[in-house]
């Protein structure tokens, strides 16, 4: 059974976007949060759908506000930050908490690739320039391991099978990314 809430993380980069947008493809997936303007494509990618949380983004990393985002109350909300890291402890217990982790140089490379600063939604102005954007990478990755580790968190490859593992339902993953892990936090 699915809680109310996954509380998604990963720093700028990390590709888990895309991790997110599977599992949304989930039976008892809220999606309501999805506009046209909170949607970026770039590539042959749909870089981005759907409420992101966080400074100078559209709603603050506030995990007390963020309803706000989905037009639809009920079924199982994505919420996306790349901040829910720094509250990882103010996040209710009884959700799960994803994070997604990806080296620090391959996700800043792959943010620029994907567009960098020009990247239509969210929005990325708060971070500067490209230096503070890595080093936020670096700060958050270090944090996410962290947290991982204090918990005895399992990194997997996000496949078909982890999927399958972790939420007892089949979702094709046609591109699994060999430098991306994931890990998924269950009450």
């Amino acid at each position: 059974m699915l809680p109310d809430r996954i509380w998604f993380t990963g720093v700028p980069g990390s590709r888990w976007s895309g991790v997110a947008q599977t599992i949304e493809q989930l039976p008892g997936m809220n999606t309501t949060d999805r506009t046209l303007e909170r949607e970026y494509n770039h590539h042959k990618y749909s870089g981005h759908k759907g409420a992101y949380f966080g400074k100078g983004m559209e709603f603050p990393a506030d995990p007390n506000r963020v309803d706000q985002a989905w037009s639809e109350s009920g079924e199982c909300q994505v919420v996306k930050s790349h901040e829910w890291i720094d509250h990882i402890e103010e996040l209710p217990e009884k959700d799960w908490k994803m994070l997604v982790y990806r080296p620090d140089q391959s996700s800043f490379a792959w943010w620029h690739e994907a567009g960098g600063f020009q990247i239509g939604y969210p929005n990325y102005s708060a971070y500067k320039n490209s230096a503070n954007i890595l080093s936020e990478i670096v700060r958050t990755n270090q944090m996410i391991l962290e947290h991982a580790c204090i918990n005895n968190c399992t990194w997997s490859y996000f496949t078909s099978e982890w999927v399958r593992d972790n939420f007892k339902l089949k979702v094709n993953v046609d591109n699994v990314i060999p430098d991306m892990l994931v890990t998924l936090i269950k009450s």
